[in-house]
């Protein structure tokens, strides 16, 4: 994820000198810096911690603990911006991660964020001082829609806006096959596809339109749109959807 972030940040137009990055393989992630650009390839969370005035933690959860303990000091008075499923403001506090004097920001972002095409679902309760909160905004703001939630809608705002990716790539296949069973050549077939969704999800952006809405205007009366749709709905496919949702939230 954070270097998903780091790629979308420099399309954005910051200078990816700007930027340091540490993690567990060293070699690699030179390689990894190199290659966008110039980031800088630190060996230690300590060396980004000193290098930095803003410190993205991006790690799995279990990790948490590990990579903050030996920086925590050196985190006093900075802004911290965490990337970690079920690590919200309040858990932060109640395990005494971070120095009192530290600005965290909990957040969820998805990997579109890459081509500046990302969702920050990011928690509405924070430490950040108001003009912190404008800049760490405006960052964000570069490669996503920024969305402030409620501490309480940050696990599921993330689950469905993080893990989403994962089910409209699975759609985009599926479809895609279909089209290709039927002797449309593949490429052209998830070409197709990727711009229907793309140009679908821009709609409903631009418009607010109600999806069921949009649905309803290309279902006309005993049309080939409605046989479909009947055909999902036979399928499970919204309660599938639904499902996926709901096994992701009750791990």
């Amino acid at each position: 994820m954070a270097g998903a972030i780091a790629k979308g940040w420099i399309a954005s137009g910051l200078d990816a000198e700007s930027l340091y990055a540490c993690a567990g393989h060293y070699e690699k992630l030179q390689e990894k810096c190199n290659a966008m650009g110039g980031v800088h390839a630190l060996r230690t969370p300590v060396e980004v911690a000193e290098a930095s005035e803003i410190v993205l933690i991006a790690v799995k959860p279990y990790m948490i603990a590990d990579v903050i303990g030996p920086i925590r000091e050196k985190l006093a008075g900075k802004i911290v911006i965490s990337v970690a499923a079920g690590y919200d403001f309040d858990r932060y506090a109640s395990e005494k991660l971070l120095p009192e004097t530290a600005h965290l920001l909990c957040t969820c972002p998805n990997t579109p964020v890459s081509i500046q095409k990302g969702i920050f679902v990011i928690e509405q309760k924070n430490s950040l001082t108001e003009e912190e909160y404008k800049e760490v905004e405006e960052l964000l703001s570069r490669i996503s829609l920024v969305i402030p939630v409620a501490s309480n809608l940050l696990g599921i705002a993330g689950t469905v806006s993080g893990c989403g990716p994962a089910f409209v790539a699975l759609f985009i296949e599926a479809l895609g096959d279909a089209g290709v069973m039927y002797g449309i050549p593949r490429k052209t077939a998830y070409q197709m596809v990727s711009r229907m969704i793309e140009g679908t999800a821009a709609m409903q952006l631009a418009t607010g339109q109600h999806p069921g809405a949009m649905k309803d205007d290309v279902c006309s009366p005993a049309g080939t749109t409605i046989r479909g749709i009947a055909a999902l709905e036979e399928n499970g496919f919204r309660a599938a959807v639904i499902d996926a949702i709901k096994a992701i939230q009750t791990k």
